[in-house]
Order: C-alpha cells, then sequence, then structure tokens
C-alpha cells in the first residue's frame, strides 16, 4: 500500500495534515505553505497584498492592501469550502497603527454581521515586502 504523503504517523496514531496551495492566491515567498487543514480546521499563513496572477503588490492606497489581504484570505478559505463565517481567529499585522481605521473598516466589510472572529490587532517594525498590513487566519468547520 501505497503511503499518502500528507499523512504523519507519531506514537501509532495517524493524524492527517493536508498541505493547502491555490492558485487563486499568491505563491509562497519563503519555505512555507499557504495553508494547513487538519482535524477539519485551516491554519492559514500571514497575507500580504500580492497579486496572485502577477505577484505584484497592490499597494497604491492602504485600503488596495487590505482588499487584496483579505480577498486572497477568501480564496484559501474557498479551496477548503469554508468562508469568512468559518474564522474563528485572526492577526492582523501593521506598520504602522495609524493605519488601525482604515485596514479595521476594510476587514469588517467582508465579515458577517454575528459571526465576528475572535482577533488581535499588532503594530510591527517592518512586514515582508515593506507592506503595510498582514493577516493570517485561522478557521474550522
Amino acid at each position: 500500500m501505497k503511503k499518502d504523503p500528507n499523512q504523519i504517523e507519531v506514537c501509532k496514531f495517524n493524524i492527517m495534515k493536508k498541505v493547502i496551495n491555490t492558485n487563486k492566491a499568491p505563491s509562497p515567498i519563503g519555505p512555507y505553505n499557504q495553508a494547513i487543514f487538519k482535524n477539519n480546521m485551516i491554519f492559514i499563513s500571514g497575507q500580504i497584498a500580492l497579486d496572485p496572477n502577477s505577484m505584484v503588490l497592490k499597494n497604491n492606497s492602504i485600503e488596495d492592501e487590505a482588499h487584496q489581504v483579505m480577498m486572497n484570505l477568501e480564496n484559501i478559505l474557498k479551496e477548503v469550502n469554508m468562508d469568512f463565517r468559518n474564522v474563528v481567529k485572526s492577526t492582523i499585522f501593521l506598520s504602522d497603527m495609524s493605519h488601525f481605521k482604515e485596514v479595521n473598516e476594510v476587514y469588517g466589510s467582508y465579515l458577517e454581521t454575528g459571526h465576528e472572529p475572535a482577533r488581535e490587532t499588532v503594530a510591527v517594525k517592518t512586514l515582508p515586502m515593506n507592506v503595510n498590513v498582514e493577516i493570517s487566519m485561522i478557521a474550522a468547520l
């Protein structure tokens, strides 16, 4: 019997872990995957405002960046038949807390009232490719 490359054997228990990568979100720019699906949960790596087709940053404004990030996240969720209603935790990284209001408005526009996840927003010194916003998510069925 051929072994599934996504199957990991730990202490005689089989734990399924599936790598999620879609061409509808940007290719990873480092040694990581777009997401990991395990135990009916998806752990999505931080997404930045890269256009998945051109791999060019969409950063004409902080709102443009935030919209592209949310579209990338949405496309990864769709890959496992989920949407923002399934998200249980978000982490938003900002290059400067002065972007909070604009990013918060864009982020909130993608969420259905009553389905908002737990979240934290932190300002960091720099983000990959010097973007202003990066968001990671955890979602569950």
